[in-house]
């Protein structure tokens, strides 16, 4: 009964629809489920329309839920934004976990890679919140969700371009949490570690880093947070090392570190 109730409250409180931007598989999929068994519809958008049709069937049929999709490259917010009017749906929650990082040293990356990251990582979900935020305050309740990430807390060599378009991110976070609040919206940032997803186990050659989180944690905590606070770090060593990182180490050691960590990233 407990869940049950809990579940009507974050209904009424970010429903009917939940909008997850980068919902088709890995971190965003998990969101989308796991919004799905709290009783919201769903927007999916994302570039690749099989992979996001096929989560929206296996969505529909598990949760019996309402489950929309939008097949568009984020780093066309223009496209986005006509598609989204064209359902004519309310969205009470946004989570914008889309990302594109480019992976390797600055020098071997290419401008278009680097225009790629800015406009999927900072833009469109800037845009995006902006967009949506306006009727969420009109309705007096709503939230934002931005995926943010540990290597954003400081610079992070082999991911420089990708970590400093996280700590936008995480910023933009912090302040519309303080600005929405008084209006009933809820804003979080969300420092997540190292995430077992295709894309993390592709990329990385060694073992999962100490702290990584299935992708089904990290959106359940991120959820459990919503309303309590501007940023949430899910798992207790992840929570550590942000505590060890800001407080404890120079920002000289901390950048070393994260060097070790990137180095088999290719």
């Amino acid at each position: 009964m407990k869940t049950k109730h809990r579940n009507t409250r974050f209904l009424e409180k970010y429903g009917p629809y939940a909008l997850v931007a980068g919902g088709s598989d890995g971190l965003g999929a998990a969101f989308a489920e796991t919004l799905a068994q709290r009783g919201l519809n769903l927007v999916l958008m994302a570039r690749r329309k099989e992979q996001l049709d096929i989560t929206a069937v296996r969505l529909k049929e598990k949760y019996s839920v309402d489950v929309l999709t939008i097949a568009v490259d984020l780093a066309d917010y223009e496209k986005a934004k006509i598609q989204l009017d064209g359902l004519n749906v309310q969205i009470g929650l946004l989570v914008y976990n889309a990302a594109f990082a480019p992976i390797g040293l600055f020098e071997d990356t290419a401008e278009d890679q680097l225009s790629l990251a800015a406009a999927v990582n900072v833009r469109t979900p800037l845009l995006l919140a902006k967009l949506l935020s306006i009727p969420m305050i009109r309705n007096r309740k709503g939230g934002i969700i931005f995926m943010s990430s540990l290597a954003g807390l400081q610079g992070s060599p082999k991911l420089a371009a990708y970590s400093a378009t996280k700590a936008f991110n995480a910023i933009l976070a912090e302040g519309l949490w303080k600005e929405l609040k008084p209006h009933g919206v809820d804003v979080i940032g969300c420092c997540a570690g190292a995430i077992l997803t295709p894309g993390y186990q592709d990329a990385e050659k060694k073992k999962a880093a100490p702290g990584t989180m299935t992708a089904f944690d990290v959106a359940q905590k991120t959820l459990d947070t919503l309303g309590k606070g501007p940023v949430v770090t899910p798992g207790i060593i992840n929570k550590i090392a942000r505590f060890i990182f800001n407080r404890l180490l120079t920002r000289k050691a901390v950048i070393g570190i994260m060097f070790k960590n990137t180095e088999g990233l290719t």
